[in-house]
């Protein structure tokens, strides 16, 4: 009897059962560890040979109860149903036995193997993953496919039974069909009720809420006899941004100015002097404001909301974070929202609330619940809220930080012969400047947008990328909330984003109701820190189901305060 190492494993040979060149026997006896049986027998029949001819292996019983778990084990992941169907694929690898077809299922319990999991390592260098898309066309577009005319026609904007000016205003804009989440908010907020419409990005939200208050205002304004001086201002919609602001105030003026309304819009960036001249000769029917502008005028008594019949809150998730929820609470101060649906109207009506956005953060039920009651928000809810856009192709790429340039020059190479509009996100302003002396150098026409620069310049910058006088943006979040980017074919997050929100807006840039069809998202992964947020949007992708951890309800406060409004 003797023993033989392998590795860190001791083997005790004895001369019970013979081992031969060929023998089946041994490797009925050689464990099974990590899958390395043929080398393990290899160094057994070398080691043994000069020994004996016939030698036996005896391995304790409890090492063989471990090499059969692990042999069934392995036996359930080889004999488990390939991810990979014919078809089209969902996920596309590097690897092709990541990949998974869009006619496989995960299982409930089944857990999902990502093409991700060893990208925290240096080795994954260079590795890639695809999150294709699987249809054409977005998914809050109605589709009018196989129906009649009748059919098809109920689904037009006269069916919500406006104005018919206000249908041909639309008409001559090419708005024909509603979205889905238009078809769900315009019937609610003509009735008056309070609206909380959560819905994913480009899904015509701004629309949304616009037509039932234009449609709302000129009826009034019809049997209006007030003078210009008389006039107070009948809805407010509040905006982060003043880029938003007057991309809000020119599509509110495209569709209203038919009427006689006047829209007007005060931004961030202006002094005191600008806001006071906004508002010096009548006051509008419709104002679109960014908080800080809008406070000041309030404080100045610039305007009065005394009399508001609308009051929009815009982009949410931004508008109630930390940074803009001081100044909202006390906007709202300002204002007599109503409670119930039979205070918004009458002599005496109060200001009806429409709050919109993709993702609610807790301060919102905090702060609203000071000035309505909760209850009597409606709750508009799209479908694929916070799902990854099924239209859209994502690709993800594990680089080091010194190859992105390259990666990006030939991703903008591409992108130039599509003659697509690009939207590069970087995280900081510094990086957004580090960025465009770089394309300088490599002679790609570019515009920068970020925080840092004056509103003014900001606003020029962004009308000149709509109008297509240059096709590449490089830009920080301020870009991905809310503006219309219907010419975009290409987002490249240079910088990856720092959270599911920051990821669904970006990519929310293409894509959208009214763009062209077809977009992509192209992601570079170059931190550690990266890596988690990449597998639980990899995660939702493989599952198809939404990211995790975003709010699309408003949480009611725990001690629920009344606000008692002079």
């Amino acid at each position: 009897m003797q023993f033989v190492k392998v590795g860190n494993v001791a083997f005790l040979f004895s001369k019970q059962l013979p081992i031969t060149r060929n023998s089946s026997n041994a490797r009925d006896y050689v464990p099974l560890i990590y899958g390395h049986i043929d080398a393990v027998f290899a160094s057994v029949r070398i080691m043994t040979t000069a020994a004996s001819s016939a030698v036996v292996i005896r391995i304790p019983k409890r090492m063989q109860e471990r090499i059969e778990n692990i042999k069934q084990v392995q036996s359930k992941r080889t004999n488990k149903l390939p991810t990979v169907k014919a078809g089209r694929l969902l996920i596309k690898s590097k690897n092709p036995q990541l990949n998974q077809s869009v006619g496989y299922t995960l299982g409930k319990f089944e857990q999902p193997v990502l093409s991700s999991k060893g990208w925290k390592g240096k080795e994954a260098i260079g590795d890639y993953f695809t999150i294709n898309s699987t249809q054409s066309a977005p998914p809050f577009i109605v589709s009018h496919e196989g129906e009649d005319n009748d059919t098809a026609g109920h689904k037009t904007f006269e069916s919500f039974h406006i104005c018919p000016e206000l249908v041909e205003t639309l008409q001559s804009l090419n708005i024909i069909h509603p979205t889905t989440v238009q078809m769900q908010t315009i019937p609610k907020i003509l009735k008056r009720h309070n609206i909380l419409c959560a819905a994913e990005t480009g899904s015509g939200k701004t629309l949304a809420y616009l037509l039932p208050i234009i449609h709302k205002l000129q009826a009034e304004k019809r049997l209006e006899t007030l003078t210009d001086a008389e006039r107070h201002i009948q809805a407010v919609v509040m905006v982060p941004s003043r880029e938003l602001a007057e991309q809000v105030t020119s599509v509110a003026r495209s569709i209203g100015q038919r009427f006689g309304l006047v829209v007007k819009v005060v931004g961030g960036g202006r002094g005191v002097g600008n806001i006071k001249a906004t508002f010096s000769h009548s006051q509008p029917d419709l104002l679109v404001a960014t908080p800080g502008a809008l406070l000041k005028a309030l404080w100045k008594k610039f305007v009065s909301l005394s009399e508001l019949n609308f009051l929009v809150i815009d982009e949410a998730d931004t508008m109630f974070d930390a940074s803009f929820a001081g100044m909202l609470e006390k906007i709202l101060s300002h204002t007599q929202v109503a409670s119930r649906l039979s205070e918004t109207v009458g002599f005496t009506r109060k200001a009806q609330l429409v709050v919109v956005g993709a993702t609610f953060p807790g301060g919102v039920g905090e702060i609203l619940s000071k000035v309505t009651d909760l209850g009597s928000m409606v709750v508009v809810k799209s479908q694929m809220l916070h799902y990854l856009m099924p239209h859209v192709k994502q690709t993800f790429l594990r680089v080091k930080g010194a190859d992105k340039i390259l990666e990006l020059h030939q991703a903008l190479k591409k992108a130039e012969q599509e003659h697509k509009g690009v939207l590069l996100f970087c995280n900081s302003a510094s990086t957004v400047n580090w960025l465009g002396y770089t394309l300088e150098e490599m002679g790609v026409c570019h515009m920068r947008l970020q925080g840092e620069m004056p509103a003014a310049m900001r606003e020029g910058i962004f009308k000149n990328f709509q109008r297509g006088n240059v096709n590449v943006l490089i830009c920080t979040d301020i870009a991905s909330r809310g503006l219309d980017t219907q010419r975009v074919g290409l987002i490249v997050n240079y910088d990856f984003p720092e959270s599911h929100t920051d990821y669904i807006h970006r990519a929310g840039r293409v894509g959208r109701a009214g763009g062209s069809s077809g977009g992509e998202v192209l992601s570079f992964v170059t931190h550690r820190w990266d890596v988690e947020l990449v597998q639980k949007i990899e995660t939702a992708a493989r599952r198809r189901t939404s990211l995790p951890g975003m709010e699309s309800e408003i949480k009611h406060p725990s001690n629920k305060t009344d606000l008692t409004i002079e």
